[in-house]
């Protein structure tokens, strides 16, 4: 079980990383459009559209990636406080109640609305001769299939849980930074900190 939950998360984790590179395109071609209407008064008609299907594509394409990590937002006021079984027992519910159900309607209506779009090659209608939006569209089931495959491997963790009375680790990925350690590496102490914020804090008048 363990060895399927892993290879999920590395699956996802490799996509939501491979299409994080789209930031970086998107970056670039916001810079080159202000540059463009700014310096040489020739903004192109398709910014716009490529802008909202980069980002939508790296939205989309990221889901299966943050649920890996468990990053997606989640009302834990209470939660946080429940035994790990109890954690596992009310995730199991709302996948299988929930989430299973949406994503797959999410799969099946996108790859519909994908067909149709590939079979009459939808362009954007928001100007004459608008981009083509048909790819854009077939990322739809494609993201919601990798949404899915996660969701199965995150009910097979509660499943796990729920035997062991403790969460399956996951792999190691990029952390927020633990302050306290951070200051241990760089043998800063809290006085020391206090200091520098009396020394750079403005005089009170």
């Amino acid at each position: 079980m363990l060895k399927f939950l892993f290879a999920v998360d590395r699956l996802s984790t490799w996509v939501g990383k491979a299409f994080a590179w789209l930031i970086v395109i998107l970056t670039l071609m916001i810079v080159w459009e202000v540059f463009a209407r700014y310096f040489f008064s020739n903004p192109s008609a398709w910014a716009f559209d490529m802008q909202l299907m980069l980002y939508g594509t790296l939205f989309m394409m990221a889901g299966a990636y943050t649920l890996a990590k468990s990053g997606h937002v989640r009302g834990d006021i209470l939660y946080g406080f429940f035994s790990p079984r109890t954690q596992a027992c009310l995730d199991l519910i709302l996948y299988i109640l929930f989430f299973i159900p949406g994503v797959v309607a999410l799969v099946w209506a996108g790859w519909y609305y994908a067909a149709e779009s590939i079979a009459i090659r939808e362009h954007s209608s928001l100007m004459a001769n608008g981009p083509p939006i048909y790819p854009f569209k077939a990322i739809i089931p494609v993201a919601g299939a990798f949404l899915l495959l996660q969701g199965i491997a995150e009910i097979g963790r509660s499943i796990l849980c729920l035997r062991d009375g403790a969460w399956p680790r996951r792999e190691d990925d990029v952390e927020e930074v633990d302050v306290e350690k951070l200051k241990e590496m760089v043998h800063v102490k809290d006085e020391d900190i206090e200091k520098l914020d009396r020394y750079v804090a403005p005089e009170k008048h």
